[in-house]
């Protein structure tokens, strides 16, 4: 198996991840409680994610990273919906910046890739809360850090331990947010990531389907998750906005990095 990642591995690894949570996309629903208990993290991950699917469908089969990073950054972008589609799409554009210009990606670059999506993802919410997807996404940012360097670790066992640790860091996001204990659920946006992340680990190992997004198979939800939430007795009170509002605003000259980022 290849250690290193092309332009059309990348895009497999993207269709892969939307396909799955696509799949779970009302599962993960049922997990929402927050920041408002609406149902519609699912739905609104995986509509942000099919504008970068539709984008991805007009490239060339022979498309490089350029192509394929900016497909997947503009497609997320001018798609994103609601809390966790904007917070997806910080990350899949902090991540672009990163590969694009790369004929491949070793380990190290796909480490320098998710820290600056996760910087990205950070500085786009005014009040980052912990135990979120915020959360997640570092937790594998982190880990791609620690693991890049060791020469002897294949990509597979690189990515596996990423995503074994992501799921680890998910599991204890009710011990950070009381609401999401109270409930008896993990982040949604954060099980929205993992199942992600997940779809693309199977892609790069050979074990995805060949259905596109959008003419999946329904996959079973974990038989240990809740399969429905019961907000009705959540405590709603110090809720002051129940809807999300997303401009996009086309600027005159490009942000430099420092700008970007906010240092």
């Amino acid at each position: 198996m290849a250690n290193r990642l092309d332009a059309g591995m990348l895009k497999q690894c993207f269709l892969a991840g939307t396909r799955r949570l696509e799949s779970k996309q009302d599962w993960i629903n049922e997990l929402n409680v927050f920041p408002v208990p609406d149902g519609d993290t699912g739905t609104n991950m995986t509509l942000t994610l099919m504008n970068a699917v539709k984008e991805l469908a007009d490239l060339a089969d022979d498309a490089g990273m350029d192509d394929v990073s900016k497909a997947i950054s503009q497609g997320t972008l001018r798609g994103a919906r609601g809390n966790s589609g904007v917070i997806m799409s910080q990350l899949v554009r902090g991540f672009s910046k990163v590969v694009e210009g790369k004929a491949e990606l070793a380990k190290e670059t796909i480490a320098a890739a998710f820290d600056r999506g996760v910087q990205t993802a950070y500085k786009a919410v005014m009040k980052p809360k912990e135990g979120t997807m915020l959360t997640v996404s570092r937790a594998a940012s982190e880990k791609a850090a620690e693991l890049c360097g060791d020469e002897e670790l294949s990509m597979e066992a690189f990515f596996e331990q990423i995503l074994s640790y992501t799921k680890e860091v998910l599991e204890k996001t009710p011990d950070m947010l009381p609401v999401l204990k109270e409930a008896g659920v993990v982040d949604s946006g954060g099980q929205g990531l993992v199942e992600f992340l997940e779809g693309a680990f199977d892609a790069f190992c050979g074990r995805e389907t060949a259905a596109m997004p959008g003419e999946f198979v329904k996959m079973p939800a974990a038989s240990d998750a809740p399969r429905k939430v019961d907000s009705t007795n959540l405590e709603t009170s110090d809720i002051k906005f129940g809807y999300c509002t997303e401009f996009i605003i086309e600027l005159e000259k490009e942000l430099s990095e420092e700008e970007e980022l906010g240092f």
